[in-house]
């Protein structure tokens, strides 16, 4: 398992955070998704053999976020 923090930018509300987690989460590989509006952040752990950090990072992006690896 791979665990990976990350800045995310352009969320406006709590919401935003919330929806970024449950697309995360249900991605096939993705064992865990925590995304903290206040800080800005994310934490992700997933399998790498299933799914890569540049496929998460794309479907953060077409939610219309930034996703950077810190």
């Amino acid at each position: 398992m791979t665990k990976v923090n990350m800045d995310i930018g352009g969320m406006h509300c709590g919401a935003c955070a919330t929806g970024i987690q449950m697309i995360v989460s249900g991605m096939d590989g993705v064992s865990s998704a925590f995304v903290d509006y206040d800080a800005k952040k994310a934490a992700f752990e997933f399998d790498e053999g299933k799914v890569s950090l540049d496929k998460i990072k794309e479907e953060i992006s077409k939610l219309g976020y930034t996703a950077q690896q810190v």
